[in-house]
């Protein structure tokens, strides 16, 4: 065995292996981008049920208000809140328990009369950095619980559970640990919705500042109902009749487009599962189903090429680079973190494609249907038709996804960045790294060269299967690995029966592209 096998094999792999395992493992604890996803939905939903259109007797038109907010909105928001409140409520039990334990730590360990030699100097400084971190994720969990008990209390006022909202909003107001704003915009609710009922100094500000959407346009409404201030109550509900008007537009955008493409996804599986039962050899699904790549490398130029490539130009020499860049920290600017990621996908993309291309060079020409890009083909047909029928498979793998996290796995950072940002030009670098460079970078590695690499030792179904898993486990993030493995599956059926990069590459992006567009709508709001 060389030198170099044995450095990548018993010392690169396993170190790979371990921060693998290690971010997959620190993510458990991280909450789901999709519990902050559905508030967002939840908000534009509550917005859009003060719709009222010109012919309140259209029946048509009633209908589909009702298809697209359901038959009790009201109901169903105050169910998601209740829901988001008992996950931040336990996120924040779990750090106040940390916390306690690390004070516990620090009164426990006696202080040496001087410094001991084995004892590493950096375990007080990370222990206090630990410290820090605990504190700042407090006082967010804090903040958020706050704000879900404003919003809340209006949700149960507006169903008639005043003596629930008023409840809610006393024990807000009774928590020492809240800024004190917090407290006097709930003691504005509860004197604005009490009987009889009191107007506290400076409620409009308190609502302004402390609400947003349909809670304030709701809050508002009340306060200048019991102020009788005639003009100021038309104007506020002229507003929020033109919000609830585009919130309709954005929830029939978010939800007809997506569930027209997996109605027609569901036909074409039917069709496809159908015509193989059939058919049989001659079917779309069985072509190229059981052909192999001719692949003149072994394992250890796939291990090269991911450890060094992938894992360590990512990991360790990006990141390193990009640190050592004069850049103020952190970065404030949303144009400047959305440059930021692309320029560090870009360096990576180009870091792992440049140790691809040396790893394979000694094995120039490459046998047929290596990195094909054929545009005088059928890819387009296959990457779409791929797209339409990914939706119902992962949205069905999601649910049961849901359901085994329970809103805990961590997420892809990119998403929450994507969401709460709303410069046109920041939205821009964001869809050029999400839905270009990610699909192109990505294809060519885990299905234009892992997937056909492994057909040298496995059937192509199981080819499949564990590239889509390792496609999965490289994005770190626990509550990620079963939608992104179900994805992966179709990336690569599509690739192994098209045997056309473009193919799987206009899958990705229609994907990606799908999926900012509703962050993007959502954020909107």
């Amino acid at each position: 065995m060389t030198l170099k096998r044995l450095i990548l094999v018993f010392i690169l792999t396993p170190i790979a292996v371990l921060f693998a395992v290690s971010a997959l493992f620190s993510s458990w604890q991280e909450p789901q981008f999709q519990s902050r996803l559905e508030l967002y939905q939840t908000n534009i939903a509550l917005q859009a049920q003060a719709w009222q259109s010109e012919d309140s007797s259209d029946r048509n038109l009633q209908a589909i208000r009702e298809a697209i907010l359901g038959e009790q909105p009201l109901e169903g928001a105050t169910k998601q809140y209740q829901e988001a409140r008992q996950s931040v409520q336990a996120n924040l039990d779990k750090v106040n328990n940390k916390l306690a334990q690390l004070r516990s730590q620090s009164e426990i360990t006696p202080t040496p009369p001087k410094p001991l030699p084995d004892v590493p100097p950096t375990t007080k400084t990370s222990r206090r950095g630990q410290h820090q971190e605990l504190e700042k994720s407090l006082k967010q969990l804090q903040k958020l619980l706050a704000e879900l008990d404003l919003r809340l209390g209006i949700l149960q006022a507006q169903q008639g559970q005043t003596d629930t909202a008023l409840k809610t909003w006393n024990e807000l107001q009774q928590r020492s640990d809240i800024n004190p704003e917090f407290g006097q915009t709930a003691a504005v609710l509860s004197g604005l919705w009490s009987n009889p009922s009191r107007i506290l100094p400076n409620p409009q500000e308190a609502i302004q500042k402390n609400l947003e959407g349909w809670f304030r346009s709701t809050a508002l409404v009340q306060l200048y109902q019991l102020q009788q201030r005639q003009d100021a109550l038309s104007a506020v509900k002229a507003a929020q009749q033109e919000s609830s008007a585009q919130a309709v537009l954005k929830l029939a955008v978010i939800g007809t487009i997506p569930t027209l493409a997996a109605l027609i996804g569901l036909i074409l599986l039917i069709f496809l599962f159908a015509q193989r039962l059939l058919k049989g050899k001659t079917s779309l699904l069985a072509q190229n189903a059981d052909i192999p790549w001719s692949t003149p490398w072994d394992g250890e130029t796939v291990l090269q090429v991911f450890i060094v490539g992938f894992f360590f130009m990512g990991q360790l020499f990006v990141p390193l680079v990009i640190s050592l860049l004069p850049i103020p920290r952190p970065i404030v600017d949303v144009r400047l973190q959305a440059f930021s990621v692309l320029v560090s996908y870009l360096l990576v993309a180009l870091g792992a494609l440049l140790v691809l291309y040396f790893s394979l060079k000694p094995f120039f020409p490459l046998p047929q249907f290596w990195f094909r890009f054929r545009f005088q083909d059928n890819w387009f047909f296959w990457g779409l038709g791929g797209y339409c029928t990914a939706l119902p498979i992962v949205v069905v793998v999601s649910l049961i996804n849901q359901q085994l996290w329970q809103g805990q796995g961590g997420s892809n950072p990119l998403l929450q960045l994507a969401l709460e940002s709303q410069d046109a030009v920041a939205l821009g670098i964001f869809f050029s790294t999400a839905a270009i460079a990610a699909p192109f970078f990505e294809e060519i590695l885990f299905r234009g060269f892992l997937l056909p690499s492994l057909t040298r030792y496995l059937p192509v179904w199981g080819s499949i299967l564990i590239s889509s898993l390792l496609f999965a486990i490289a994005h770190l993030s626990l509550s990620e690995i079963l939608p992104l493995t179900a994805l992966g599956v179709v990336l690569g059926v599509v690739y192994t029966r098209s045997r056309n990069l473009l193919a799987p590459m206009l899958l990705h992006s229609l994907w990606n592209s799908g999926t900012l567009l509703s962050l993007f709508i959502l954020g909107s709001n």
